[in-house]
């Protein structure tokens, strides 16, 4: 069964739209709808989301930001578009996001539940590629695998600097034969759980080619429409990606880090999902230059280094960590010290901003100089509290106050401390003290 969440600042699409759904006989579980990209954030963070259908152009928050805050708490979320323009750049912007299907209104019902009845159809079908990989390459499928020596050439890369003082270019027209151009780069690895440490599931050294093969088919149809990167096995049974920007493309898109971040959740889900095997992914910074690829293969193993601290983490960005503070790689005590640090300071930005409209983990994430994703986890960890399980915490007790002691309407509290809607605001209100706020100021 899946839940879904139609997103429309008009109430009566919302309306149509959940009754169309109910009425499919489909296999959905719970529906939900939202008239702001700041009510369907909070139901995204706080529910169980299959599907996302969202309207594109909605007050503060569009419908391509939501998509794009709704991806990075939780990557494994799907989603439609449904617009009233049909405009070229939307478009690309939600297929670039990951969108699967872009509908224009007014919407024709039948195209509507087809939409959605081929999203939910796939959900949990195999990816096309790993299927055929596990039951042995049959049939038709064929994939085709860098060469041995494109392979031997970008590890080659990765590990030594191109530019040598007598022939600079000799090899940088080489890597550009090859489809390695950039300018700007990233490097992310991904290290299998294939039996080499203590916990891993020790697999039959015949079986092992056979699921970096699986896990190599899932990043390439993962990465499909999401990066232009190659993909490659490394010498350590590892799988390396070398994602690569033009000057236009990086000068177009924003977030990077936060793209890559939510790549490597999903590589770490899919394969979990599919392959029943672990990883974890390290991920560099993105600099520009083919001769600095050694330095990001460096920065992406340092950053899995931590997941011998964070054994319940798997994304390791290397920007989260402050490398400049210490001469050496820093200790557990230190690490410590240094998460501890972190969530206080987020602890404090909170407290002074919960009743902000639009607050976003991301925005909290930006003070700290942090990704959002290792915010959220730390958070937890030390606190207990997921890191807007806080906000509403925090928001939910000094609306409380507000009823209790004072003659503000409901719709004055719920501006006060920052829901745009008062019955949202009720809705979380009542959920959180099992009371509504009229019953409670009776």
């Amino acid at each position: 069964m899946y839940n879904i969440l139609v997103v429309d600042d008009e109430p009566l699409i919302c309306k149509g739209l959940a009754g169309l759904l109910n009425a499919s006989g489909l296999g959905i579980g719970k529906i939900m709808t939202a008239e702001s990209g700041e009510e369907a954030l909070d139901y995204i963070r706080l529910e169980e989301i299959d599907l996302l259908i969202t309207d594109i152009q909605m007050g503060e928050m569009s419908g391509i930001e939501l998509m794009h805050q709704a991806k990075i708490v939780k990557p494994w979320v799907q989603t439609i578009i449904i617009s009233a323009h049909e405009t070229f750049q939307y478009a690309q912007m939600a297929i670039r996001l990951g969108a699967r299907d872009y509908l224009i209104k007014p919407l024709n019902s039948d195209q509507f539940l087809d939409s959605v009845r081929s999203v939910l159809l796939k959900m949990d079908k195999p990816l096309p590629r790993t299927e055929e990989a596990l039951a042995g390459g049959h049939g038709d499928f064929r994939m085709e695998e860098p060469l041995p020596e494109s392979v031997d050439s970008l590890n080659r890369l990765l590990e030594v600097a191109v530019d040598h003082p007598d022939e600079p270019h000799r090899e940088q027209s080489f890597y550009e034969s090859i489809g390695i151009a950039g300018p700007y780069f990233a490097v992310i690895k991904v290290r299998l759980a294939l039996g080499r440490a203590a916990g891993e599931m020790a697999f039959p050294e015949k079986d092992i080619p056979l699921m970096q093969y699986a896990s190599l088919n899932i990043i390439k149809e993962l990465l499909d429409h999401e990066l232009n990167a190659q993909v490659f096995y490394a010498p350590d049974r590892s799988i390396n990606i070398l994602a690569q920007w033009s000057e236009e493309t990086y000068a177009e898109q924003t977030n990077r880090i936060n793209q890559l971040e939510m790549i490597g959740r999903s590589m770490h889900h899919h394969i979990g999902k599919y392959l029943k095997i672990g990883c974890t992914v390290g991920i560099s910074q993105i600099l520009k230059g083919l001769q600095f690829v050694n330095v990001l293969s460096r920065q992406a193993d340092k950053a899995m280094l931590w997941a011998r601290e964070h054994g319940d983490y798997h994304v390791f960005y290397y920007g989260d960590f402050s490398w400049h503070n210490y001469a050496r790689d820093p200790n557990a005590d230190e690490l410590s010290s240094q998460s501890n640090r972190i969530v206080e300071q987020a602890k404090a930005y909170i407290e002074e901003n919960y009743s902000q409209k639009g607050l976003t983990i991301q925005e909290v994430a930006r003070r700290n100089h942090v990704s959002p994703n290792y915010l959220s986890y730390l958070f937890k960890k030390i606190t207990g509290f997921n890191l807007w399980e806080y906000v509403v915490k925090l928001r939910m007790e000094e609306s409380r106050n507000l009823l209790l002691h004072t003659d503000l309407r409901r719709y004055e509290i719920a501006d006060r401390v920052g829901y745009e809607s008062p019955e949202h605001f009720s809705k979380i209100f009542k959920k959180y003290y099992g009371v509504s706020p009229s019953d409670l100021k009776k």
